[in-house]
């Protein structure tokens, strides 16, 4: 059983790109992320599965629709941060306060508590320890931010599969990493965001059955610019547009590939089949 998931945020979301760094002029872009999001919960819903779907409170603010379908759906609703700002960038405090506007948000919108997290960027790193706590004290009960694996904003040396995190204060956090497999000595994320796009899919294929053959849930992330073929674009450095706009032709196929072979559940579904209680308080101040 391995962990579907999509971090709803809209195109102009990106971090670090000068062309859409202001927040005030989110609103003036058009967006995706209501017609891209029912179009993820269809698709989802077709194959019979649930994912977890770690959403913006900024979104979320803008479009209550968007949450409400996807818990209706059945579907997990998780935070994904209010602003998108890199967790290594903000304070404890800041980190907090944007957190606890995102999860009042959404757990107005379902109707209940949000248990889980996914940082923008994959951005808890070496020395940010301190956000498990943050979490733990607002109530969430797991997270899915580490990148075991180096990359341009986050990493976090960790082991594969579902574990425990030891914060600071010495509680302890369920934690679901990204999937990342081996080449030799090489590590090779495969199963999200602009990973999944550029990749073939016998890569892909190579990496989920690397996982299977240790029986370790592989998680797949995506969003909804990931499928959009006609995303706005903007002026940006040829790397990033390389890794932001690259195969997203492909990306549907290969999802649906996926959604009709194997099987998939939310993250927090996971981690209880994993071992973990993820949806009973493990030491939060709520």
């Amino acid at each position: 059983m391995h962990s579907l998931s999509f971090d709803i945020e809209d195109w102009f979301h990106m971090v670090e790109i000068e062309a859409v760094a202001d927040p005030a002029k989110w609103d003036t872009w058009p967006s995706i992320v209501v017609k891209r999001t029912r179009w993820i919960i269809d698709l989802v819903g077709e194959y019979g599965h649930k994912a977890t779907f770690f959403m913006l409170g900024w979104v979320a603010e803008r479009y209550p629709e968007i949450a409400k379908a996807a818990h209706a759906a059945g579907h997990e609703v998780g935070t994904h941060s209010y602003w998108h700002r890199k967790v290594y960038d903000l304070s404890p405090e800041e980190f907090r306060a944007d957190m606890k506007r995102s999860i009042d948000v959404l757990s107005d919108q379902i109707g209940g508590p949000v248990r889980g997290f996914r940082a923008p960027s994959f951005s808890i790193t070496p020395g940010t320890e301190w956000a498990f706590d943050v979490m733990l004290d607002l109530g969430l009960t797991y997270d899915a931010s580490l990148f075991p694996a180096p990359r341009g904003h986050g990493g976090y040396p960790c082991v594969q599969g579902a574990h425990d995190v030891t914060t600071p204060s010495g509680r302890v956090m369920p934690e679901l990493p990204m999937s990342i497999q081996r080449y030799g000595p090489a590590p090779i994320p495969f199963s999200g965001g602009g990973y999944m796009r550029f990749l073939p899919r016998f890569m892909i294929e190579r990496g989920f059955r690397q996982f299977e053959r240790k029986n370790v849930p592989v998680v797949i992330y995506l969003h909804p610019r990931d499928f959009e073929v006609d995303c706005p674009r903007v002026p940006m450095p040829l790397k990033r547009r390389f890794k932001c706009y690259t195969g997203m032709k492909t990306t549907e196929g290969k999802l649906r590939h996926l959604l009709s072979t194997r099987k998939f559940a939310t993250c927090a579904e996971v981690l209880e089949r994993e071992g973990f209680p993820p949806l009973h308080r493990r030491g939060g101040a709520g």
